[in-house]
């Protein structure tokens, strides 16, 4: 496979995760009805971890001391991540949990800059500052308090960010298998939540578990937004810069305010539609470092550049 096909495949894979994931922020509104959210957790990854092993059984031999230390690092972002935004969406709606989840999206050079010793440049600084207003915009309320569950929101996102960070550092390896990575991730979340949820929640709430709506909703959490969305992203960043793949994954934030809409029926006031655009406009600057606005000039120089040859 040529390195634009793996490339397409890559950013292909992210962009339909994103989709799933989109769906995901209207299925766990509906799952929190019934289901406290650290044993939604435990739940849904415990399925998607079952499903995927029964699926990808033989990839399960690529297993190795490094490939166990790896899920298990990814799988406690992945439940400090989930753990921060499901409980965050018990006091927020969907569609402001699916816009400030994406600050991961500034965040993710700015940690990568850690381990790269690269700096991010000034075009990162200045999307984190426009990202800060977009926050205040969508998040702050008239007399400058904010909501419990848009702050538990932002801190899920610092997480997020570290989980794509370190994905891409673990991936980067030909003999590190995805799949197999994927699946630790899923049983290694499962058993975090599992040993956090009585003393978080009590008693497991095993009557709720097989109502129709209940089914519905965890199915799709297990099998689509966490199988088989985390086995696309797992994927996907594999042929895809760690940059690229979280402008793509960040595309989550619109679907998932989109469905919101279409299935939950909420609304937005202009001044939250501001703020959630001024978030968009940070990720793009964030990860195109104003290359559009550059590109203009640049061909102008190469036309110059033409005529005086």
């Amino acid at each position: 496979m040529s390195k634009r096909a793996r490339s397409l495949l890559g950013e292909g894979s992210l962009l339909l995760a994103t989709l799933l994931w989109g769906g995901g922020f209207v299925a766990v509104k509906d799952s929190l009805d019934f289901m406290p959210p650290v044993y939604m957790i435990a739940v849904r990854f415990l399925a998607a971890a079952l499903f995927l092993s029964a699926l990808f059984f033989k990839r399960l031999r690529a297993i190795n001391r490094r490939v166990l230390f790896h899920g298990f690092i990814l799988s406690l972002f992945l439940f400090l991540a989930y753990v921060f935004q499901t409980t965050g969406l018990v006091h927020t709606t969907a569609g402001k949990n699916a816009f400030l989840t994406t600050i991961y999206v500034i965040l993710v050079p700015l940690i990568a800059w850690i381990f790269s010793r690269r700096n991010p440049g000034l075009p990162v600084f200045l999307a984190a500052l426009v990202a800060i207003c977009g926050i205040a915009l969508l998040s702050f309320n008239e007399d400058f308090s904010i909501n419990k569950g848009d702050i538990l929101t932002l801190i899920c996102g610092f997480w997020f960010a570290a989980h794509i960070v370190f994905i891409a550092r673990f991936t980067q390896k030909d003999d590190e298998d995805p799949i197999a990575l994927t699946i630790l991730q899923m049983f290694f979340c499962s058993l975090c939540a599992w040993a956090c949820a009585p003393f978080l929640h009590g008693r497991f709430p095993a009557e709720t578990l097989l109502l129709p709506r209940s089914l519905v909703s965890l199915g799709y959490l297990a099998l689509f937004s966490s199988a088989l969305a985390f086995l696309l992203q797992n994927v996907g960043q594999k042929y895809t810069a760690p940059g690229a793949a979280a402008i793509i994954l960040s595309l989550e934030s619109v679907f998932g305010a989109v469905f919101s809409a279409l299935f939950l029926g909420e609304t937005m006031s202009g001044r939250m539609i501001l703020g959630c655009a001024l978030l968009f406009i940070a990720i793009l600057l964030s990860e195109t470092r104003f290359a559009f606005l550059r590109a203009p000039f640049r061909r102008n120089e190469q036309k110059n550049k033409k005529k005086s040859d």
